[in-house]
């Protein structure tokens, strides 16, 4: 709600005095200021009344000098300074017919408010109900023309009809009647007495003179024949059992029909039940041209308990210019200007030109009208913020000191009271927590624990932290066909998590054990067997198999089989037709070419198609239909019961010799032009591996299915415009994801002080100390160097009760870790030309859109959405 603001025509050399040239005075009853000054104000505002009593203006002889007449029906009258004065909180006898008066500044009629707001709240048939929209109703601008006459001490004071609307004028005659009764105004602003001291210096800005005259605009508040109606509602109510007891003192009420949360901020107690012009805090932002994103922002700020309070107050003492890293306090200025503004009474969408100029000067990245992310401009105003209204002016150096084997709480409070000497405003009392952070060298197993404050928290979402990954698993043993199996495994993990993942999912035995190899052009081209590899070495587009054997042959050499059609062999010695997926086996190093041979019909068992089966096969490495070749004699397949076929006999000479052939080839698949024969022991070089090159006849392509030997799925296909399953998540597992203990990504290396170099640590963190206002932010957006991609993972967010109690670290008895969510930054759309939004909670169970210029009532069941970006959350204060 932002202040009335008083003009003036002083010249540039007038100084800042102590009003804020944005501050609202009130013009208000007595009676209703007096019942809330002991309560809000308490013993510790100083502040004294100066008394005013009126009398006619005939008496005044001044250049205002007027009389009512038939000619001029101007309202005119004195206002004489008396002696008397009276401080904030005293009891003063007021008049019978209640004419006493008082002016008080915004801050103060705001907490006045604030106190009769939540008087009026009383349980009624298990529900509460509030007055405070209606309240808002009551208040009205009054234009009055004011001379100060030093000599008579006094001022004299003009209504006339040029200057308001005709009811309100008519208002004006019955309030300032000067016949009937005296009337008695005490002025708490200040502001009167500014009028008489010859300091222009501390002379209100906002002042627009002409010639002797000074132009000011009181908001009348509570003196409606509507408002006493309701006042003496509210006296006739507090006679009932079922009010408030002792509201007056603080004690707790009774909310939606239970008990609730003793709430003092302003801006709970003044939550209207519609979005109607004059709605305090129902204010839309225009939209200046894709600032959608800075309105969204601005909304859930402008509703965050505390920095309201803080803002509609006297923050400007605090605002700090001299601060190297902050911006003058102008951002400062700028946001609680426009803060005012939107919590005016009768406010009208506000253009926030003004905060966008200072915004693009001193964040250059925001300047311009292009599309940008609310949490980017969320931390930027934050921490700007804060530095301008940093109360430390000069900045002490802190030395970090090592824990030396004293306690966490020791060492956080000492992390904590170094942060504080050097960062005090009221961003730091509200947003900034603190957490611990560990790591771990995984050579040394060094330990540093740090505890670092934070503003927000950026939560991933675990579909984030997690990875979809197919791959084929191929037996050596010959028994079975391929199978397929989707796993998922941490984003950031290890082949071991890879290889745990899969020894699950296929019911891995524990004398068994995985060799994982990629494939490409039907041929390995890396095997994956260092169990710490990062998963992240592995593309999306790569193919992988894993080949299933028993542990105890692991001593035995491998063989790697490719296969290649006969009648397209080599050109210049390298593989052109391969086709299928390698088999591997394993095989003594005294083996002769039939041992091969058998072994490797044995493994090609498993694709035989039957024998009645004589419709065409797919050669899936050229792309076409093969021919249909009749099952003759010389087509017989050569393998039965895993040997070679009898028939042809088993020497090298034999017939099965000089259709299937058998290379030696190296890593890369390049023949040596060594053929294997049948009778021969294989000469093996000393390497792990033998690479055997399988040269098929055509008319053998048909007998086996190679459709299935070729099939090998990408490790993650995506559909270029396949819609992808609403997934879901809740915000708990979001921020156990948060906590989980992770390795650093080789771009975050940590210098280990013991080993002296960086090393992939392992980091935990924990949160240790939770501020009054949480902040968290959904990690919806991921960039790469390539594209860009936003998740529309549907968090399940708890709306009336975050318990996080579970998850610190450090659980303190005196503060709650429970939080209630008041304010959500919405992104709707892709990344391209999506759209931001604001919902905002208004007391109750009212929640409201905040769509730039548009507000809107929404309702509770549609706050949570797979659009929610940043989420806003304050702390219970329980009784």
């Amino acid at each position: 709600m932002e202040g009335v603001a008083l003009s003036d025509d002083l010249s540039d050399s007038t100084q800042r005095s102590d009003w804020d040239s944005d501050q609202r005075v009130y013009f208000i009853p007595y009676s209703w200021w007096r019942d809330a000054q002991e309560s809000v104000l308490g013993d510790s505002d100083g502040r004294r009344g100066i008394l005013y009593v009126t009398s006619q203006a005939s008496s005044y002889a001044g250049p205002m000098k007027l009389i009512n007449n038939i000619f001029n029906s101007d309202l005119v009258f004195n206002l004489r300074r008396e002696n008397d004065s009276v401080q904030s909180g005293e009891n003063v006898e007021v008049g019978v017919s209640g004419r006493d008066y008082a002016l008080v500044p915004g801050e103060m009629w705001v907490q006045a408010l604030r106190w009769h707001s939540d008087s009026k709240v009383a349980v009624k048939d298990g529900r509460s109900f509030s007055a405070a929209e209606d309240d808002i109703t009551d208040v009205y601008p009054l234009q009055l023309r004011l001379f100060v006459s030093r000599e008579t001490n006094s001022l004299g004071v003009k209504v006339t009809k040029k200057d308001n609307p005709v009811e309100f004028f008519k208002r004006a005659c019955k309030i300032f009647s000067v016949e009937s009764e005296m009337l008695r105004i005490w002025d708490f602003s200040g502001l009167t007495n500014l009028y008489f001291i010859n300091e222009r210096a501390k002379s209100p800005r906002d002042f627009q003179r002409q010639s002797d005259e000074i132009l000011l605009e009181l908001q009348v508040y509570g003196l409606s024949d509507s408002f006493k109606c309701r006042e003496r509602k509210k006296d006739e109510i507090a006679m009932q059992p079922s009010t408030i007891a002792n509201s007056r003192s603080g004690a707790s009420v009774m909310m939606n029909g239970s008990a609730g949360i003793t709430n003092s901020n302003f801006i709970r107690s003044l939550w209207g039940s519609s979005c109607e012009t004059g709605s305090l805090g129902l204010t839309g932002l225009q939209n200046l041209g894709n600032t959608c994103f800075m309105n969204s922002s601005i909304q859930c700020l402008a509703h965050t308990p505390k920095l309201v309070d803080y803002f509609l107050g006297d923050y400007g003492r605090e605002i700090n210019p001299d601060n190297p890293l902050g911006m003058n306090g102008e951002i400062a200025l700028a946001f609680g200007d426009l803060l005012r503004k939107l919590w005016a009474p009768g406010a009208t969408p506000v253009a926030p030109r003004l905060f966008k100029s200072k915004l693009s000067r001193f964040a250059p990245q925001f300047n311009g009208f292009n599309q940008h992310d609310s949490q980017e401009l969320l931390a930027f105003l934050l921490d700007g913020l804060h530095e301008d209204l940093n109360r430390v002016k000069c900045k002490p150096y802190v030395e970090v000191k090592d824990s030396d084997g004293r306690s966490d709480e020791e060492v956080a409070d000492e992390y904590w009271e170094n942060h504080l000497a050097r960062n005090d405003s009221i961003i730091v009392d509200v947003c900034q927590g603190q957490y611990k952070s560990t790591l771990v060298c995984p050579v040394c197993k060094k330990v540093s624990v740090t505890f670092d404050p934070f503003m927000y928290l950026s939560l991933p979402l675990p579909s984030t932290m997690m990875r979809t990954m197919t791959l084929s698993v191929v037996n050596t043993d010959g028994h079975s066909q391929p199978s397929q199996y989707t796993i998922t495994v941490p984003k950031h993990g290890k082949l071991e998590d890879l290889i745990q993942g899969l020894s699950v999912a296929c019911s891995l035995g524990i004398d068994e054990t995985f060799l994982v190899a990629e494939i490409y052009n039907n041929r390995i081209i890396r095997y994956l067997e260092e169990p710490t590899d990062s998963l992240s070495l592995i593309r999306d587009q790569d193919k992988l198999v894993a080949y299933r054997s028993m542990k105890d042959v692991e001593q035995v050499p491998l063989v790697v089989f490719t296969h290649q059609l006969m009648e397209e062999q080599h050109v210049h010695g390298k593989l052109t037709s391969s086709f299928g997926v390698p088999f591997v086996s394993r095989l003594p190093n005294s083996a002769s070419g039939s041992d091969i041979c058998n072994l490797y019909l044995k493994l090609l068992k498993p694709f035989q198609t039957p024998a009645k089966d004589s419709q065409e096969c797919f050669d899936s490495s050229r792309g076409t239909i093969l021919e249909e070749v009749s099952r003759t004699e010389d087509s017989i397949p050569p393998v039965i019961d895993g040997g070679v076929n009898p028939s042809n006999g088993n020497g090298a000479d034999s017939p099965f010799d000089s259709e299937f052939k058998f290379y030696i080839t190296d890593e890369k698949g390049i023949s040596k032009d060594k053929k294997i024969l049948m009778k021969e022991i294989v000469e093996r070089e000393e390497t792990k591996r033998l690479n055997v090159l399988v040269c098929w006849p055509k008319k053998y392509i048909k007998q086996y299915d190679t459709r299935l030997l070729s099939s090998l799925p990408e490790v993650f296909k995506t559909g270029l415009f396949a819609k992808k399953p609403q997934e879901s998540v809740s915000l708990y597992k979001c921020l156990e994801a948060f906590l989980k203990e992770e390795p650093l990504g080789p771009e975050d290396m940590w210098y280990c002080p013991a080993c002296k170099k960086h090393c992939q640590a392992s980091k935990k963190l924990d949160l240790w100390r939770l501020p009054e206002i949480l902040v968290i932010h959904l990690k919806r957006f991921s960039y790469s160097r390539f594209f860009k991609n936003k998740l529309e993972t549907y968090v399940d967010f708890p709306i009336d009760d975050l318990e996080l109690s579970t998850y610190i670290a450090h659980e303190s008895d005196q503060l709650c870790n429970r939080y209630m969510l008041y304010a959500v930054s919405n992104h709707f759309g892709s990344m391209g030309g999506g759209h931001y939004t604001a919902f905002v909670h208004h007391g109750g169970d009212r929640w409201y859109d905040f769509d730039d210029s548009h507000v809107k009532p929404i309702s509770q069941d549609k706050i949570k959405s797979s659009s929610a970006y940043v989420l806003f959350y304050r702390r219970v204060v329980e009784v």
